[in-house]
Formats: structure tokens, sequence, C-alpha cells
């Protein structure tokens, strides 16, 4: 059994500036990867079958982003190979960490190890776009600055940071946020390099409050922390979070949160558990 890590992801501000005519919606965007990650195992097989051991509730195995991955992948090499595919959640559903796109990047990453087809970056990322807008800066693997549908991807760095999620009890539909009339498109571009990410928004987060009261709820109890850099949501929610520059003090607001909310702390990456593994 082969094991890899899919770590969750953070949208430090996400910036809505238009809409392309297929209805895509062109982002500005900065990804942090965090300490906190799914957790995938590998069996390899011969016979060529790919199987997923223990699909996730509600979501039927075709439609899997880490049995999409594989079949991918399987389909463009042409190789007879298959996989047993176990999957240990631990990244929050519905809550823009990312963590289906993870799963989908290190499914790639990790098969065209396993499967020795030896496909680089630039090809993964291909693949990766396939599956999904968030997929290729999993594979890119750096920190990163997003434009287009944010597969456009700059590495960036990033200071040492330290964040409390917090995971409020709801799933937040990405494209229902997306559709909304309440969605401003018009924010001014911002030119890399220099920005600054304490400078950011998220266009999103208004949308969602309005329709999520519990997001609103959790935000706010964030914005009345001291010591914080950046309080946000990421992605289209529902989570949100608080950066800080120590351990120290991300500890002290956990232990700080009502009885009602959950979450978690989490020490921000400088790049994905798996960036070396390409050659």
């Amino acid at each position: 059994m082969f094991i890899f890590p899919a770590p969750a992801k953070l949208n430090l501000f996400l910036h809505v500036i238009g809409r392309r005519q297929d209805g895509y919606h062109l982002l500005q965007t900065v990804f942090r990867f965090l300490d906190f990650s799914d957790q995938l195992s590998f069996r390899l097989r011969a016979d060529g079958m790919i199987k997923l051991h223990n699909p996730i509730t509600g979501v039927p195995e075709d439609k899997d982003l880490c049995v999409r991955a594989a079949k991918l992948l399987k389909h463009k090499t042409g190789t007879g190979q298959g996989v047993d595919i176990f999957l240990q959640k631990q990244i929050p559903m519905g809550g823009g960490l990312g963590g289906g796109s993870s799963d989908a990047a290190t499914t790639l990453l990790a098969l065209n190890q396993l499967w020795e087809l030896h496909l680089n970056r630039d090809r993964l990322l291909e693949l990766g776009l396939q599956l999904g807008a968030d997929v290729p800066v999993f594979i890119f693997g750096q920190n990163a600055f997003a434009e287009g549908i944010g597969e456009k991807l700059v590495a960036i760095e990033l200071p040492p940071a330290w964040y409390l999620v917090l995971v409020p009890s709801v799933q937040v539909s990405t494209a229902e946020v997306f559709a909304s009339k309440e969605l401003t498109r018009n924010t001014i571009p911002i030119k890399i390099p220099p920005f600054s990410v304490w400078q950011g928004h998220n266009d999103l987060e208004l949308v969602v409050c309005r329709t999520y009261p519990e997001v609103a709820r959790c935000l706010e109890w964030l914005k009345r922390l001291e010591n914080t850099t950046i309080t946000a949501m990421s992605g289209s929610g529902a989570c949100v979070f608080a950066e800080f520059a120590t351990e120290l003090a991300a500890q002290t607001a956990f232990e700080q949160i009502p009885g009602d909310m959950k979450g978690f702390v989490a020490k921000g990456l400088d790049c994905h558990p798996m960036y070396q593994s390409i050659e």
C-alpha cells in the first residue's frame, strides 16, 4: 500500500474581475497550501480495474474525482495497469478548501509515479484542468497567484503563517454562488508584481453570508480577534479563516471559539508535500 497526502488550500483573497462568453468567471486569487490533508492510499492491481473502496456517501463512484482522475490518466496514457483507491477524508466537503480537487491532483501525481508513466508537470496540469479549475494549482505545487478561471499560475513566496479555520455546519454550492445576481463581477484587476495579499478581499463573501447566516456568524467572530493579518472566507465557502504570525496566537484564538463552532489550526506550507515528486 502506498500512502500520499492531499492538502487543503486557502484563497487568501478572491476577486471576480469579469466573465467569459462561456459563462466561466475570470478570477484573481492567491492560493496557499495548508498542513491539513486528506490521505489517499493506493494498491496496484494488474487486471486494469480502478476501484474506490470507501466511496463518499452521496457521491456515485463514477463521479468521484479520484476515480475520474485515475480513469483519465489511464485513458490518456493507454496503460494497462489498475489500482485500488482508499480515501480517508479530513478536509470538509463544500468548505472552499479544495478537498476534492486536491484528491484528484494527488491521484494524478501518485499514479504517474506508481504506474511509472513519467508525464511532466505541464502534461499533468492539462489533465488536471479537465477535472476542475482548482485541480491545476495542486499539481503546480507552489503557493500561487492565479488568474483566468484559476489555471494561470505564478509561483509566489508567502511569509510563515498559521491559520485558524472555522468550519460552519453548512455546505455551500459553488455553482449557486457564482450564478447569484448579487455577485459583483467588476473588481479592478491587480498586477503582479507588486501586490499585497492583505489588500485583497473575497467577492463571494457577501453573497454567501446573506444566504448562509452561519457563515456570516463565524466570520464576524473571527473579525473580532486581535493580532490577525487576514480574516476572510476561502473560495466559495463555507470555511472562513484568520491568519496569524505565530502558532501560539492561532492556538490561543482557537481555545476561545464558542462551543457551538468547530474548526482547526493549521500551518501554512511553502509548497505541496508532493512538489518534488515530478521528475
